[in-house]
């Protein structure tokens, strides 16, 4: 545990001076102010009409992107970066295991993250501050503590693909592809195709980030036609993101246990 908080505080550190960081703190910046210029501007009623009807737009139609961009960022190459640089030479002949590499990375990953993500919900709350005053929905607490959960998946296969793979582009472009744009397709053609609930699907799960918002919580409905229209609930939504992200870091650390530096 003690070598695994020294992979951890150093990582973070490297994190927290890394361009990275910087870009995912603009990113966050730039979406909080073009959100807070539109909706100053445009004065949306739908959206200005409860608090729950703001968070729901502020919060929870780009909490989700936002986790899965920030989980690539700090995920993408943690461990490929160490074949790729030839960094891992110098660390693995220690006396020390490489599972304790693989945990403190994580760690270092998540709480750095984690830092991105409260940014993005600070600037979120002080703006409902400024047309709602100190009212705030429990959804939106139950929302964040769904998105922090989903990271440790999105993380999860972030590592995984990292230890896949000895180069960073290939990792990060892999798991860019995975989550953003593999999974919404093959959701979207099991639904229209098979018509059968995609419960395999990790996006899928984590629609709860923004389900919540909405009161009564939505349910699976068949329409006229006979397509049907599928929504994970809560239970639902959080074993799917709990399971993903138990077999990607079990998956990606025997993946680097495995792997030679050669």
């Amino acid at each position: 545990m003690a070598q695994v908080g020294i992979v951890t505080k150093y990582t973070f550190l490297d994190y927290l001076r890394s361009r990275r960081f910087l870009i995912l703190m603009i990113i966050t910046l730039f979406i909080s102010a073009i959100l807070t210029i539109l909706v100053a501007h445009f004065r949306p009623a739908s959206m200005l009409s409860s608090t729950l009807s703001f968070y729901s737009t502020w919060w929870g139609m780009f909490a989700g992107d936002l986790v899965v961009i920030i989980g690539i960022f700090f995920g993408g190459d943690a461990i490929s970066a160490e074949f790729q640089n030839k960094t891992g030479y110098f660390t693995i002949p220690n006396p020390i295991r490489r599972s304790t590499i693989y945990i403190g990375k994580y760690v270092a990953a998540f709480i750095a993250s984690t830092i991105v993500l409260l940014v993005y919900l600070v600037l979120a709350v002080l703006n409902g501050l400024y047309y709602f005053g100190a009212s705030f929905p429990y959804e939106l607490g139950d929302s964040f503590l769904f998105a922090w959960f989903y990271l440790l998946a999105v993380l999860g296969f972030a590592f995984m693909f990292s230890s896949l793979f000895k180069t960073s582009a290939y990792s990060i472009l892999v798991s860019f592809l995975v989550l953003f744009i593999g999974f919404t397709i093959i959701q979207g053609v099991i639904e229209a195709l098979a018509n059968t609930e995609p419960w395999y699907i990790l996006n899928y799960g984590s629609d709860i980030i923004s389900n919540v918002f909405t009161v009564p919580y939505p349910v699976t409905k068949t329409a006229a036609l006979g397509f049907t229209s599928y929504v994970a609930t809560i239970p639902e939504g959080l074993a799917i993101i709990g399971i993903y992200f138990i077999a990607t870091s079990a998956l990606g650390l025997f993946l680097f246990e495995r792997k030679e530096f050669n």
